[in-house]
């Protein structure tokens, strides 16, 4: 007799496998096994019988006959089975979806950085099934894992949390440059050149990169270079004052800390100092090309993913500082390639300072004119506003503290633990997100009841973010080495632990959805008076209960309005699923982004920015504020400039400007196209560019 087994394979019938299973379901009810109990399972078949038996119906035949002699041992047996059957499922079930991944046959684009196409991709996307599910059933409780399944508060990057990976980070380029840094393999020396230092900013930027699954930033890079400007030019001055005058300048008289400006330099001549000059913005211009390549270019993630690179500048009003400001505009207006395309990465960040840069007559609002150039063209910059509220307590004469941000809107507040407004070495450790409309349809629209549900959630997250924090905590040093060795995660005390250092990054409390929520609550969303007064009241609740937390439990929790496009059509689906097609709340394929005005609202930007700088000041963890405008905005630069101002006078902390921009594959024209034919040279091979998240 032969056995016909689940996988379709055929072998020998074996009553001894029939035996063990059954012996195991008297175990498990802690009863004797019987000793007539072989004989009773062998009178059920004749193993000398030609046949072939299914594997189910051998099973059902001893369910019977435990059913019939010993009922109680039964259930035990009935239960084994089913858990049995459960776990096969769940195997087979992770054996399909690592199949497609593995085989590019569910191509999903979650992140657009990401070739799920490539074998890296591949590799790294079937890796994410295996990875997510043992975090859901082994790394959290059930309550964190009744929440993400049951769609009230969704977990971002699930396969990262298996691992206890945090976040993203603003790393301290101050330090790393100018002390060197060690790798796994060997240490690097200190820059002692401007090109030199924009190497290594890249090379430390993916480095970092890999010690976790969100964005690097650097936060005031306009002053992080000028010590490096300086090098540069007095290497250059050397080099013009031998070759003009023939002679060698004096060792103790120069150093490489003296500012280009510094009166001494025009002591051999205008025309040594013009060379130096000269071969100092050629050095620049050059290493802020390859900056530009190199972030473009350099794949270290599995998936060939670029790091989600950011840099912020724009205050620094010395002359080197201003030198590289200029070349970092001017390298992102020139584009990248032969062909001269929009750089995708680093997300430039230009920071908005009053008496530096916001009206004529400052010293940088020449500069400043040149970032309004550069977004008319690329996208890029976005601005931050270094005089937000939010930031309070900055020190004006420190740039670490000065208001920077990740592209994609992650900002870090005051530090409960010392740092204060210190942006350098603090990244957000890690997010979730509640999903507002479902709460709303649970309490059937309900307001009180939303209120009092809701709060309850923000705690449930508050506990939810501190027991993944906890469990990125026992991670050892060693599973981030560059971050630790070199304290690129601030305030690393090795005695302590990494919680020394996680401790100053922020735990963020996320939304989505606020426009569907009013909407199921009242009818109205944001864009009316009633709908603010609620949303203000929605806003305030998140705040509020961020404030406690912060102070009972001493960490920097704080309220994020999510950067959650993906997010916005998966929850959608998830909520159609449930509820239906509800007008103005499930009638489009996504829900509204965290807090935002709803993209279909018909309004001018200066409409727009009226009702979200109503809700900036309640996040505390990063939001931003787009505005929609068309493409003449490309040939009105005063017009770019007085959208940018009012949001920066209205108190929004981080701003962007979005306008189609097209590029043509074939000839490189870039431009807003009128309809899929370059207007150059006629092709059909266009790039429509358009920005996800702050990206």
């Amino acid at each position: 007799m032969r056995v016909l087994k689940r996988d379709k394979t055929v072998e020998l019938f074996q009553y001894e496998k029939l035996i063990n299973a059954v012996e195991k379901a008297f175990q498990s009810c802690g009863s004797e096994i019987p000793l007539d109990i072989s004989d009773k399972v062998n009178s059920l078949y004749d193993e000398t019988e030609d046949i072939v038996i299914d594997v189910e119906e051998i099973q059902d035949k001893i369910e019977d006959l435990l059913i019939t002699t010993y009922p109680e041992i039964a259930k035990c047996y009935i239960i084994y089975r089913y858990n049995h059957k459960i776990i096969r499922e769940n195997k087979d079930k992770l054996i399909k979806g690592l199949s497609k991944k593995l085989m590019a046959e569910d191509i999903e684009n979650q992140n657009a950085n990401v070739d799920e196409h490539s074998f890296g991709g591949r590799i790294g996307e079937a890796s994410r099934i295996v990875t997510k599910d043992y975090a859901l059933n082994y790394c959290m409780s059930r309550k964190s894992r009744k929440n993400h399944q049951d769609g009230h508060i969704y977990i971002h990057d699930l396969d990262s949390y298996a691992v206890g990976m945090h976040n993203c980070l603003s790393i301290p380029f101050d330090d790393l440059l100018k002390k060197g840094f060690k790798t796994r393999q060997t240490d690097v020396r200190p820059a002692n050149s401007i090109n030199t230092a924009f190497q290594l900013l890249a090379v430390i930027f993916q480095l970092q990169s890999l010690q976790q699954f969100g964005g690097v930033s650097a936060t005031h890079l306009d002053w992080t270079m000028t010590p490096y400007i300086r090098k540069s030019f007095l290497k250059h001055f050397a080099v013009g004052v031998e070759f003009i005058t023939d002679m060698n300048i004096s060792v103790n008289e120069y150093n490489d800390e003296m500012s280009i400006d510094d009166p001494k330099y025009k002591e051999y001549g205008e025309k040594c100092y013009e060379y130096a000059l000269k071969q100092t913005t050629k050095e620049l211009n050059q290493a802020v090309e390859g900056m530009y390549h190199n972030l473009n270019t350099l794949q270290s993630r599995s998936g060939n993913q670029l790091p989600f690179t950011s840099i912020n500048f724009g205050t620094c009003t010395l002359s080197e500082g201003r030198m590289v400001i200029k070349a970092l505009l001017e390298g992102s207006i020139k584009g990248v390639g032969k062909f001269n395309k929009t750089s995708i990465f680093p997300c430039t960040i230009f920071q908005l300072m009053e008496g530096v840069n916001t009206k004529k007559g400052e010293p940088n609002y020449d500069l400043f004119q040149l970032a309004l150039k550069s977004t008319s063209q690329r996208l890029y910059p976005n601005y931050v506003n270094c005089d937000w509220s939010g930031n309070e307590g900055y020190d004006k004469n420190d740039p670490r503290t000065y208001m920077s941000t990740m592209g994609c809107r992650t900002a870090n507040g005051w530090d409960v633990n010392g740092f204060g407004q210190l942006k350098d070495g603090r990244g957000n450790i890690c997010p979730v997100t509640i999903l507002m409309p479902n709460l709303a349809m649970e309490c059937e629209g309900d307001k009180d009841k939303f209120m009092k549900l809701l709060s309850k959630k923000i705690g449930e997250a508050k506990d939810m973010l501190i027991e993944r924090f906890e469990w990125i905590c026992k991670q050892s040093p060693k599973a981030a080495s560059f971050m630790y060795e070199n304290n690129t995660m601030a305030g690393y005390i090795p005695k302590e632990g990494i919680r020394s250092a996680l401790k100053h990054g922020t735990l963020a409390i996320g939304q989505i959805g606020l426009a569907e929520t009013l909407q199921i609550l009242i009818g109205k969303d944001h864009t009316t008076e009633e709908g603010m007064i609620l949303a203000k009241e929605i806003e305030g609740l998140f705040a509020k209960k961020c404030k406690e937390y912060k102070e009972k439990y001493k960490l920097n929790f704080g309220v994020y309005f999510t950067p959650a496009e993906n997010l916005c059509y998966t929850a959608m689906k998830q909520f159609r699923g449930k509820y239906g097609i509800i007008e103005n709340v499930s009638d489009r394929d996504y829900f509204t982004n965290s807090m935002h005005v709803p993209v279909w609202k018909k309004m001018n930007p200066f409409e727009k920015i009226d009702i979200e700088a109503q809700l900036t000041s309640y996040s505390s963890a990063g939001c931003i504020t787009y505005v929609e405008v068309n493409s003449k905005v490309m040939n009105n630069i005063d017009a770019l400039e007085t959208i940018v101002n009012y949001m920066m006078d209205s108190d929004i902390p981080y701003a962007a400007v979005n306008f189609p921009i097209d590029n043509c594959k074939d000839c490189g024209y870039s431009g807003a196209f009128e309809g899929d034919i370059c207007p150059v040279c006629e092709s059909k091979n266009i790039e429509h560019l358009g920005r996800v998240t702050g990206y």
